[in-house]
């Protein structure tokens, strides 16, 4: 699927990593919807980039927001034929530390959006897709996921973060064996420590200690790094079922 052709969904469209896979996009000749519950935001991005975009405020999590949303695309753009999933929180706390046990609601939070809010849409989006008329190439849609390294390094205080985000690894092939009869592809990227408005708000002593666990380059990675993989993925028909690392060799530390 070349660029100039995707109308794309893109949830946490509105600043960081989907900003990225939103403006790479566009750039790319292609369109996106920004789902995204900043309202400010997305509709300040849709506005700059004109026709190429629209906003719709979205929780992932709700099929009557995703399946609103993607009427919206399609009335806007004509169809939706791929997906970047890139909305997500982030949340620590220790399973049992001097506060007590991990509150059962954070993380059950915490998979809401992540984990469930991935699935939710790429079920109601599948769905849609399956409606295309197939490519040259038999290819009717294509599906990003975002997971991260703490699927498979997690360090103390994410049991929840690192959990919602291996549930996005585990269930990358089993949806992509799901979706082959459709010509949907589906694949993960699971990016290390990136420049997004999260890490901003780290103490420099933090972000040099992450920094320093980079092998190479030593340093963060830059979210326009991440949205060229986006732009790759979508335009190579035979990745499919697989969860990529972008992380400079990174393997985290326990803390």
């Amino acid at each position: 699927m070349k660029c100039e052709t995707v109308h794309a969904l893109v949830t946490g469209g509105a600043s960081g990593l989907g900003e990225a896979a939103v403006r790479s996009i566009v750039k790319g000749g292609g369109r996106a919807a920004i789902l995204d519950m900043a309202d400010d935001k997305g509709s300040a991005l849709a506005k700059e980039l004109g026709n190429a975009a629209i906003f719709h405020k979205t929780d992932v999590a709700s099929e009557n927001d995703v399946s609103a949303a993607i009427q919206a695309a399609v009335s806007a753009f004509g169809s939706v034929n791929a997906v970047v999933n890139c909305a997500g929180i982030a949340t620590a706390a220790k399973t049992v530390s001097g506060k007590g046990p991990f509150p059962l609601d954070l993380f059950e939070l915490t998979l809401r959006v992540n984990l469930i809010g991935t699935f939710n849409v790429i079920r109601l989006a599948a769905a849609q897709m399956a409606k295309n008329a197939p490519t040259p190439d038999g290819e009717r849609g294509v599906i990003i996921n975002t997971a991260s390294v703490a699927a498979f390094d997690g360090q103390v205080g994410q049991a929840a973060y690192s959990a919602s985000k291996a549930g996005i690894v585990g269930m990358t092939l089993p949806i992509a064996r799901d979706l082959a009869a459709y010509g949907i592809r589906n694949n993960t990227i699971a990016p290390g420590i990136f420049e997004t408005p999260m890490a901003t708000l780290m103490p420099d002593s933090l972000k040099q200690s992450l920094i320093s666990q980079v092998p190479f380059p030593s340093r963060f990675g830059r979210p326009e790094e991440f949205a060229g993989l986006v732009v790759h993925i979508i335009e190579n028909a035979f990745i499919n079922g697989e969860t990529i690392r972008i992380d400079g060799a990174v393997r985290m530390a326990p803390k």
